[in-house]
């Protein structure tokens, strides 16, 4: 842990002007026609695929707040991500945290502004830039669909009893103090992650390790939901559920092939290695759960579906088809043992068991990253043996993991306690039984 903290330097070298890029190579169009779907599919994933997977889980007094969740943290993300959260995951900066030299984006337009498409380069000012294909604007809206997708994914965690309010403020205070961070430690060539070689193909510790540990501490600190345990809570409309796990599955094409960053070799393994560990995370979970409870459900499928998806996130640009399939079982089966066996042991209220899917699917494939990785798929001039799975490489994934959730545990903490302390984050009794949907938004479904 030692190197980790040698590279902390004061937050206030953030702040430092963003140093002249390297000379730019000019656009591939076939790269950024590929980024440009990609990005509509990663989008898809939020609106409507959270939206509905989620909304088809809640009791039917929920499901229009549900929905609501996702479309306005969609919303806010984005713009939060156009002020500053873009500037803080990718500007130069510390190994920590980035700068401010993209603030509204600042200099997104210089391709366009010098009469020439071309490409940027990303760390440019590092000691390892990532020389793009893509204009800067394409990157810049393909980050910001995984901002997006990530606060709402924790939304699965307190369903059905936080107060909206308190869910815009939080959505802001998370999406800068935790995904930026995380963000840049991981993607930006400057950051600490990155720095000591541990990897994350499309947001294993990112996206999943983040929104799930954050969604644990948000149902601990909010507390069960009234009548957990006793009450009837089962799923309003499972169709609508299984509609929301499709266009996840859909849409985590673009997620995890476009994490390539081209129309490229790398991008056609990481489209197999998500469809082969998808099918087997389903199909794990639908074993287990058949073995357990006797009877294989549609929930049980469609939730073993995404964590294959979790779990192969982290993995897929770095993996062949048969570690694939492992990594895919692996996360079906402890996934299911983390929400349907874990969980009422310890009697925690995840709703819609974000922690259960996501941030235990998330650890799974980051950590078989460092057991699996295929060198050849992720060698360059610089590092010609690529990320080749070892003891060294796991112990590597492990530490990137760990930080990751420490650092998620306590900021997400203190969040949901400043805002409590101040609007309040959680609906009253009363409010909870009539439903959010009145409450909150003055309307229902008939």
């Amino acid at each position: 842990m030692s190197r980790i903290f040698k590279a902390i330097v004061p937050f206030s070298l953030a702040l430092l002007p963003l140093p002249a890029f390297a000379a730019p190579a000019a656009i591939d169009t076939g790269d950024t026609s590929w980024m440009l779907v990609s990005t509509a599919l990663v989008l898809l994933m939020t609106i409507p695929g959270v939206g509905l997977f989620y909304a088809g889980m809640v009791r039917k007094k929920n499901v229009l707040a549900t929905l609501i969740q996702s479309f306005a943290i969609c919303c806010i993300a984005s713009i939060v991500w156009l002020v500053v959260g873009y500037s803080l995951a990718f500007g130069t900066g510390t190994p920590w945290i980035g700068d401010m030299s993209r603030f509204m984006l600042n200099g997104v337009a210089e391709h366009i502004s010098k009469g020439a498409d071309q490409a940027f380069t990303m760390g440019a000012s590092s000691a390892n830039p990532v020389a793009m294909t893509i204009p800067e604007s394409v990157w810049v809206m393909f980050q910001m669909t995984f901002a997006i997708i990530t606060p709402a994914l924790i939304a699965g965690s307190f369903a059905e009893r936080m107060k909206f309010s308190a869910l815009c403020v939080f959505t802001v205070l998370w999406s800068l103090v935790v995904y930026a961070p995380v963000a840049h430690w991981v993607w930006s060539p400057l950051g600490w992650v990155a720095g000591i070689g541990a990897v994350d193909f499309a947001g294993g510790t990112v996206v999943h390790i983040n929104s799930g540990v954050a969604g644990l501490v948000a149902a601990l600190v909010l507390g069960k939901r009234r009548g957990y345990g006793h009450d009837d809570m089962s799923p309003y409309n499972l169709t609508y559920a299984i509609i929301g796990a499709s266009l996840l599955w859909v849409g985590w094409f673009g997620f995890n092939a476009g994490s390539a960053g081209g129309a490229n070799g790398r991008a056609g393994m990481a489209m197999l290695t998500t469809q082969i560990a998808t099918a087997g995370g389903a199909m794990a979970w639908m074993a287990a759960e058949w073995i357990h409870s006797r009877k294989p459900t549609a929930l049980g499928i469609i939730s073993g579906a995404v964590a294959g998806l979790v779990a192969i996130t982290p993995a897929a640009g770095f993996v062949l088809p048969g570690p694939a399939l492992i990594i895919g079982l692996v996360a079906g089966v402890v996934c299911f043992w983390a929400s349907a066996i874990l969980k009422p042991r310890l009697g925690y209220d995840d709703s819609l068991d974000a922690f259960g899917v996501h941030g235990t699917g998330g650890i799974v494939g980051a950590l078989l990253t460092g057991v699996f990785a295929y060198g050849p798929l992720s060698a360059t001039d610089a590092n010609p043996a690529g990320v080749v799975g070892s003891f060294s490489q796991f112990i590597r994934q492990a530490e990137a993991v760990g930080v990751t959730i420490v650092w998620c545990v306590i900021f997400t903490f203190i969040i949901l306690k400043a805002i409590d302390l101040t609007i309040g984050l959680r609906v009253t009794r009363d409010e909870e039984l009539e439903g959010l949907d009145m409450v909150l938004h003055g309307e229902r479904i008939n």
